[in-house]
């Protein structure tokens, strides 16, 4: 589901032709993307139990945060020494990345 947000995300959001591993089919991903979508959409899942779903409240900038810091947790636990690209903070991430992001938190919210 996280690789579907993912993608559904990417194809609305993204300003003309995505690199093509950013709609890589979730049987392509490599394990450790496929690990860390997990591990994320898991974060996201528990978040909105603790909270008795109030956590839906948030804004779409809140959302995008969470699942943001959440991916770049990832990130340090595959990549010792990651490139400072792949762990920015959110406000450095493009427009079409931090919606995808909310997209993705949204998109989990519904499947639970």
């Amino acid at each position: 589901m996280f690789r579907e947000a993912w993608i559904a995300g990417v194809t609305e959001h993204f300003p003309g032709e995505p690199k093509p591993g950013y709609i890589t089919p979730w049987a392509d991903t490599p394990a450790w993307e496929r690990d860390a979508a997990t591990a994320v959409y898991d974060q996201v899942c528990t978040f909105l139990k603790a909270t008795d779903g109030a956590a839906t409240k948030l804004s779409r900038d809140q959302k995008s945060r969470f699942v943001a810091l959440c991916w770049i947790g990832q990130i340090f636990k595959h990549f010792p020494e990651p490139k400072p690209s792949y762990v920015a903070d959110w406000d450095e991430l493009p427009d079409w990345q931090k919606a995808t992001d909310a997209d993705i938190f949204e998109r989990i919210e519904r499947d639970i």
